[in-house]
């Protein structure tokens, strides 16, 4: 992965992808068999910036997720989540989603802060999500231009 800046994952990435998201979320890595079982779906995409940062998301029927976002502690407050962000909502639409969702630890204001200035509204919340007493914030974003 040469160059600057998010480009296109596939299966071959995983281990990659693994490594950098265990370096992002030391309590809750994911396997590179994960990695490669998400990827060997149609449905889902990913990018990864080789200066730290990782997005894994899907889209079907009109509807995307992101599944994952990280970026790797030395690499943070440098733009790579904005521009992984931007590189995956563009994949989205160009998948025909219109609508996003995801779903965030509710005390990772540093996240929330990336998702509000990218126009996500909060829609819900899941208690107790990521273990005892971590809840998840769940946020949406229309893509089209209709009203919700």
């Amino acid at each position: 992965m040469n160059g600057s800046g998010p480009a296109p994952v596939n299966r071959v990435h995983a281990e990659a992808l693994a490594a950098l998201h265990e370096a992002a979320f030391p309590d809750d890595p994911w396997p590179g068999s994960a990695f490669a079982a998400l990827l060997d779906n149609p449905t889902t995409f990913g990018f990864l910036d080789p200066a730290g940062g990782l997005v894994i998301a899907r889209a079907v029927a009109g509807e995307a997720e992101i599944l994952t976002i990280g970026v790797a502690p030395p690499a943070r407050r440098r733009g790579l989540a904005r521009a992984l962000l931007t590189a995956a909502l563009a994949a989205a639409r160009a998948r025909g989603a219109e609508t996003v969702f995801l779903e965030v630890e509710a005390d990772n204001a540093a996240a929330i802060a990336l998702y509000r200035a990218a126009g996500f509204i909060a829609a819900g919340r899941r208690r107790d999500y990521y273990g005892a007493g971590r809840d998840a914030l769940l946020f949406s974003l229309r893509l089209s231009g209709s009203p919700e």
